[in-house]
């Protein structure tokens, strides 16, 4: 975590430091919302489920390592960080890393395969520089900022899986951590009884390519339409990928050998390779390819194959 003074904390989230005799005690672990997995120097998030209630927890966090809490109330003989809401603090906190994080935020968002491609993506910049990405399917309000806050001024990448389950999320997600590359893998209807049509669907997703800067990169799954569409939203630049002869990282000749595995060839510009992943199935070989483009985007070489090997492997 890049770290931060409770003081500071508090200034942000316009909170109150209740039983904190060093307000200048710096935060340098990242957000815990489950005391099991408190590491030291943590806030512990004391957030409210259907069971149970993390503030019931909040002495256990700090036993095991937290330097105090995020709660809604004072929490007895435990540093507490009072707020009107947890999960708003945990957003207003994590925003304020991401404005001083150097590094190059990356976005992906999809109706499909997001986690797969960030798994990919995440093992290619490894091989260029330390990394943080989402884990697990941590992509919404809660684990979002959980997981910017696991970035540190080491951190060469923030890869960041968004999901959205209306319009609005993703512009609230990126309004916390605004990607500066912006991955949209496809647009499909599973979550059409949500949004009511594809077109609305494409329309939430649209949105992590509308808060793009000018100088940011959109990468676009260009055999979708409704993706490729997304192009006229934004003024950045665009790579596209997929396998029609217009997209910029295309595969092509694909197989799946018996056991599963899929293999192609990777074309961008004048190179072409073979490519034989070590994840399965066919439908990998897309999420490979927004890997490779998304890697093109922050100017790391395309290593769709190790990165398939590496995703395996973890």
């Amino acid at each position: 975590m890049i770290p931060l003074s409770l003081q500071d904390a508090a200034t942000v989230t316009h909170g109150l430091l209740v039983g904190a005799d060093e307000p200048g005690r710096m935060i340098t672990g990242p957000f815990a919302f489950d005391s099991r997995d408190v590491e030291p120097g943590a806030l512990f998030c004391c957030l409210k489920g259907r069971a149970v209630d993390g503030h019931d927890f909040a002495a256990q966090a700090v036993a095991a390592g937290a330097v105090a809490v995020l709660a809604e109330r004072p929490v007895d003989d435990v540093p507490t960080l009072v707020v009107p809401e947890v999960l708003a603090a945990m957003a207003q906190i994590a925003r304020r890393l991401a404005i001083a994080y150097t590094g190059t935020v990356i976005g992906v968002t999809g109706s499909a395969g997001k986690t797969s491609t960030k798994d990919l993506l995440t093992s290619i910049l490894r091989l260029d520089g330390p990394t943080v990405a989402t884990v697990r399917s941590f992509n919404n309000e809660i684990g979002f900022p959980v997981t910017v806050s696991r970035v540190d001024a080491e951190s060469r990448y923030l890869l960041l899986e968004m999901g959205a389950r209306g319009l609005g999320h993703i512009d609230s997600l990126c309004d916390i951590a605004c990607p500066t590359i912006s991955t949209v893998l496809g647009v499909g209807s599973a979550h059409i009884g949500e949004f009511g049509s594809r077109e609305v669907i494409a329309d939430a997703k649209a949105e992590i390519i509308r808060a793009l800067p000018v100088h940011g990169t959109a990468v676009l799954n260009g055999d979708d339409p409704l993706v490729a569409a997304m192009a006229g939203e934004t003024d950045a630049n665009v790579i596209t990928f997929g396998f029609g002869e217009g997209c910029d990282v295309r595969g092509e000749h694909v197989g799946v050998q018996d056991d599963g595995r899929p293999s192609f060839v990777l074309v961008h510009g004048s190179t072409r390779r073979r490519v034989d992943l070590q994840v399965h199935g066919r439908h990998n070989v897309l999420n490979a390819l927004a890997a490779a483009a998304t890697a093109v985007a922050a100017g790391v070489p395309a290593d769709p194959d190790r990165a398939g090997t590496a995703a395996t492997a973890a």
